[in-house]
């Protein structure tokens, strides 16, 4: 891995200060819509006995002779967790368009930008269950650290969505968003249950889908040797323009039917092609 921390700076010229509120929890400053004694002034209601008189509006009183209560959005923090696939699968791809260094750098954009706007993040990778390698810091020497810790990864084996977002689910005791990064190489039916257990939590999720540029166009013809990096298994195949055409219609149905399911439990689904520039796909997926 080669990941490099500079990119780091330059994602100072994204605006983290979404203003969204709570319940469609993206990052930034986050406002719940539930009315509480907080910074943010929401409306006015009419005093009632045993209503606290400091929250009156005395000079709305002057104009009005009237009692109003001024009423406050609660402000909340937001704990955004960041979950990378580490199976054989993402060990694919050149250079920059490498899937598991392209993942991995977009889900620290986030926990980057996460932490200037003061809120926590978690990150973890994950096959069958989720490893967390944050310390929980959530400033800038965390982030460093976790560069150092991702250089040494070595995807391998296979991802089991269910079990491993069943299993992080029961971990999270706040009001969080869910970020994962993978290219959800699974059944759809196994990466529906692992979402539907996050959703269930009453938690927003986020799937990120990267697929390198050569695995929609695998840009060969004529016999070829394809292998399995999950299962080591291989088969030779002619592939020519109408097998192509079926292996690409294929991939677009399992993009499609992921998307779907997930979709349907409330969660949303970005699909990131790694070929593209990074910081042109970060902002498309923060900003999602």
């Amino acid at each position: 891995m080669t990941i490099e921390p500079d990119f780091l700076d330059e994602l100072g010229r994204f605006d983290a200060a979404l203003n969204r509120q709570t319940t469609s929890l993206r990052q930034g400053d986050q406002q719940s819509p539930r009315v509480g004694e907080g910074l943010t002034f929401s409306d006015y209601r009419r005093y009632s006995p045993g209503d606290d008189t400091r929250l009156i509006d005395w000079k709305l009183f002057a104009r009005t002779e009237e009692y109003f209560i001024k009423q406050y959005e609660e402000e909340r923090s937001l704990t955004v967790h960041l979950l990378v696939d580490t199976s054989a699968s993402m060990d694919y791809g050149e250079d920059e368009t490498h899937k598991f260094e392209y993942a991995a750098k977009l889900a620290l954009g986030f926990a980057y930008l996460t932490a200037e706007e003061n809120n926590d993040f978690r990150y973890g990778t994950f096959l069958d269950r989720v490893n967390r390698i944050d310390t929980g810091r959530s400033n800038r020497g965390e982030l460093l650290a976790l560069i150092d810790q991702l250089n040494e990864v070595e995807p391998a084996g296979s991802a089991d969505f269910e079990s491993a977002l069943e299993g992080y689910a029961q971990r999270i005791r706040s009001r969080s968003l869910v970020v994962v990064f993978s290219d959800y190489l699974a059944d759809p039916e196994v990466v529906e249950s692992g979402v539907a257990a996050l959703a269930r939590n009453d938690v927003d999720v986020l799937l990120v889908r990267v697929v390198a540029p050569t695995e929609r166009d695998p840009g060969v013809v004529g016999d070829v040797l394809f292998a399995d990096p999950e299962s080591d298994r291989t088969r030779r195949s002619y592939f020519s323009g109408s097998l192509a055409e079926t292996y690409q219609s294929r991939l677009d149905a399992h993009i499609d039917s992921v998307s779907n399911r997930v979709t349907a439990l409330g969660a949303d689904h970005v699909l990131v092609d790694t070929g593209a520039d990074y910081f042109d796909s970060f902002a498309s997926v923060w900003l999602k």
